[in-house]
């Protein structure tokens, strides 16, 4: 073989080793056409790849090229034992011209009846000052054949790349772990046990829950604000066979509507000015998994169409695209709006409601189920009690009082009150005199307290709604009802208007007459 094609084949097995490392992340069998392009390529007769255990700090043959089953299960070394396990300790590379001449080569493998004549390369593994394994060569050295610094040379970078695929292969394995773990975290939190509640409402909705989790229907959960609504859906999730894959919540209400299109099905690149990338929606990130669509009575007339079809065809397009994609994705929508009256004023598709309506969950409010108040503030109590540092406990009275409280906001209003109360308190133990104005004067307070009830004692959340509400009043008011030059006074988009009309419960009708 001459010196130019020698080096020819030298650079094709540089480049095709570089090629199939990149190929997938499939060890063994990229690791495997790597030494058989290198005998292909080269002439060497047989080719192991050794990666050293952490555990045990034993060499063991991950691939080998020539060799049989039996052969490669006898090739285990310990750091230091011949010439595999010497190149791991000092992390230099070795060359034995004749291995029946060294009496250091071992031979584990016995795969060398007649060792006399052979050589034998090895050359560490390593990567950023750490030795990962060895890959080691036979060759037959002549000078028709080639010289050794040639296979020496090529065999290092070879080392380079093996290293960089097996560090990233471990990265990979570690992540997998990782993320099986935390799944099996998840798969534990969002389980039907670790709900919160013993009363009748609740465990009918977990009835429902526990039958529909293992299919792939279509879920509608309905009922007020802060009622739990997105912990159902993980739940939904996290009990079904998609556990493993995404679970991605989009609230709808919380996106501008001329945003709600790209946020839901993606922006093709140069769609538009300032689409300089490709960018996917989070109907292709939640492929194979599920999909939480949050206040859904939020979604425009013109994408109700689109989302119809998603549920019927699993298909759509990214905005500036006509290729259609196909996605796998179970759809679990909430709202606490009355869909019906939406139909019944031609805001929502009649056809999208019922496709979304398959099996409804209706989520109770807290004030229909008083006898779960109680555990739900020795759950919230530890949980604040660990986070903030804090070993505070309620007086029997608090705990009666707040088990009598309304409670609008639901578990999400519960949760802020007891978070507030560990924080606050100046005691160990919480009295009714630390309670907030609301829950003070809910329920005919006492004489001796009105005084609590007052604005001027009304606590920060709700002066802000108060004062927000009359903001509100005021720009309808001038405007005589007309939401679009309203909500340009406020400051805020005709959508975000629309939204806290129905959260403060204005009547349109009242402002008109």
């Amino acid at each position: 073989m001459n010196l130019l094609v020698r080096k020819n084949e030298e650079l094709s097995a540089i480049l095709q080793v570089s090629q199939v490392l990149t190929s997938s992340l499939d060890l063994e069998r990229n690791l495997y056409a790597a030494m058989e392009i290198l005998a292909g390529r080269l002439g060497l007769q047989r080719g192991c790849v050794f990666l050293l255990d952490p555990m045990t700090r034993e060499l063991k043959i991950v691939v080998a090229y020539g060799l049989s089953r039996e052969e490669i299960q006898r090739g285990k070394y310990r750091i230091g034992e011949g010439i595999v396990g010497r190149v791991i300790e000092s992390g230099q590379p070795m060359f034995i011209p004749n291995i029946g001449a060294e009496p250091k080569f071992l031979n584990k493998t016995d795969s060398r009846p007649q060792k006399s004549g052979i050589s034998f390369l090895c050359m560490p593994i390593a990567l950023d000052g750490r030795t990962l394994g060895v890959i080691s060569v036979d060759g037959i050295y002549t000078v028709q054949e080639g010289n050794v610094d040639d296979d020496l040379r090529v065999l290092s970078i070879v080392a380079s790349f093996i290293g960089q695929f097996v560090l990233l292969w471990e990265h990979l394995r570690q992540a997998e772990s990782e993320c099986g773990q935390l799944r099996m975290q998840l798969k534990e939190k969002f389980s039907l046990p670790n709900i919160v509640g013993e009363s009748t409402p609740l465990q009918q909705v977990l009835k429902l829950v526990r039958k529909v989790a293992a299919t792939d229907t279509t879920v509608l959960l309905l009922g007020e604000s802060g009622t739990g609504k997105e912990l159902i859906a993980q739940t939904l999730h996290y009990q079904s066979r998609r556990a493993k894959q995404p679970f991605v919540a989009v609230n709808l209400a919380a996106l501008p509507e001329n945003l709600i299109e790209a946020e839901l099905f993606g922006v093709e690149k140069g769609a538009f000015t300032g689409a300089a990338v490709r960018r996917a929606g989070r109907f292709e990130m939640a492929d194979q998994g599920t999909i939480f669509l949050d206040e859904i009575g939020e979604l425009p007339l013109n994408l109700q169409v689109k989302l119809l079809r998603v549920l019927q065809e699993r298909t759509f397009e990214r905005i500036g695209s006509s290729d259609p994609l196909t996605v796998d994705v179970r759809v679990v929508t909430a709202t606490n709006r009355n869909l019906m009256e939406a139909v019944a004023k031609g805001t929502f598709r009649e056809d999208l409601y019922w496709r979304l309506n398959v099996v409804p969950i209706v989520l109770p409010a807290l004030r229909e189920r008083p006898e779960d108040v109680p555990a739900l503030i020795d759950f919230y109590t530890d949980k604040f009690n660990r986070l903030h540092d804090r070993r505070v406990r309620l007086h029997p009275d608090v705990v009666a009082r707040l088990k009598t409280y309304a409670w609008p906001g639901n578990v999400r209003e519960l949760a802020n009150t007891m978070e507030r109360l560990v924080i606050m308190a100046e005691k160990e133990i919480i009295s009714e005199s630390d309670l907030p104005a609301n829950i003070l004067c809910f329920n005919g307070a006492s004489a001796t307290r009105m005084d609590l009830c007052s604005p001027a004692f009304e606590d920060l959340g709700g002066e802000v709604q108060q004062l927000e509400r009359r903001r509100i009043l005021q720009a309808l008011k001038d405007t005589r009802g007309v939401q679009q030059q309203a909500s340009r006074i406020l400051g805020i988009t005709p959508r975000q208007l629309g939204y806290r009309i129905r959260k403060y419960g204005i009547n349109l009708r009242s402002l008109e007459a």
